[in-house]
């Protein structure tokens, strides 16, 4: 008995390598939240997240796990990918299914408890946006949008800029944005400059919203891969105010 119980644990890393809360806890969560709207469920796996470590591996630790679960430590995008998998299943289970959709161009491959196509994932933000996988492309019904052209196969693509979020907040002095339509579970990808972009790489960063009153946060996984960092909850306002890139882009489950 106790030989086939080591086993398992032994086993169980390669598709599940640490989960921040148990199988039980998670499904309890899920069946809670189960009548509430798909941007509540969002934003509230989301916030569970706070405080997590940054994952520093270059590839990503799942990937290099070749794990579905990985929340020991999380970058931007497996934050995106597990905030959402959770929040679309019904059970633990069947957030590993989800995944297996979600993460991929096509379709993800489980093979001796290993996720056996990892190079078929979404590697890029905006290929995720292109797909409709992850949610539906709001940009233009959030505010005034500018266009700024895509490097890669030269599509073009709408933003918000900086400067019209910036003159929005400080014009209301608010971090309402009582004029914009932000949701709590919209997906914020962040766009950089052309001079920061490498391998034509558009989307720099990816964030969650989540409204609290009137207030609108941004949780995101704070880091470098060559310096750590932390999940956090801050003021959107104030981190679009200061942050180092052009402009977002916002999608949405609904």
């Amino acid at each position: 008995m106790v030989r086939t119980l080591l086993i398992i644990i032994f086993l169980l890393p390669s598709i599940s390598a640490y989960s921040f809360l148990s199988d039980n806890e998670i499904a309890l969560h899920q069946k809670e939240l189960a009548m509430k709207p798909i941007g509540e469920r969002i934003a509230f796996w989301a916030e569970k997240f706070v405080g997590t470590l940054y994952d520093s591996d270059p590839h990503g630790e799942y990937v290099t796990k070749k794990a579905i679960v990985a929340d020991e430590r999380v970058d931007c995008m497996y934050l995106t990918f597990r905030v959402v998998e959770l929040s679309l299943a019904k059970t633990p289970t069947e957030a590993v299914t989800i995944a297996l959709d979600k993460r991929f161009i096509g379709k993800g491959r489980i093979s001796e408890g290993r996720v056996a196509n990892y190079e078929d994932r979404f590697q890029r933000g905006e290929d995720m946006m292109a797909s409709g996988k992850w949610g539906r492309d709001v940009t233009e019904k959030i505010g005034l949008a500018t266009e700024t052209e895509v490097l890669k196969d030269g599509r073009k693509i709408k933003i918000l800029s900086k400067g019209t979020l910036r003159s929005v907040f400080v014009a209301s002095n608010s971090h309402a944005l009582q004029v914009q339509s932000f949701r709590s579970g919209d997906l914020i990808f962040f766009v950089k400059s052309p001079a920061q972009r490498i391998s034509d790489e558009v989307v720099g960063h990816i964030g969650i919203v989540k409204e609290e009153g009137d207030v609108f946060y941004l949780i995101h996984a704070k880091g470098m891969k060559n310096r750590g960092g932390v999940v956090e909850k801050v003021l959107l306002s104030k981190y679009i105010i200061s942050m180092p890139f052009v402009g977002i882009r916002i999608s949405r489950f609904e």
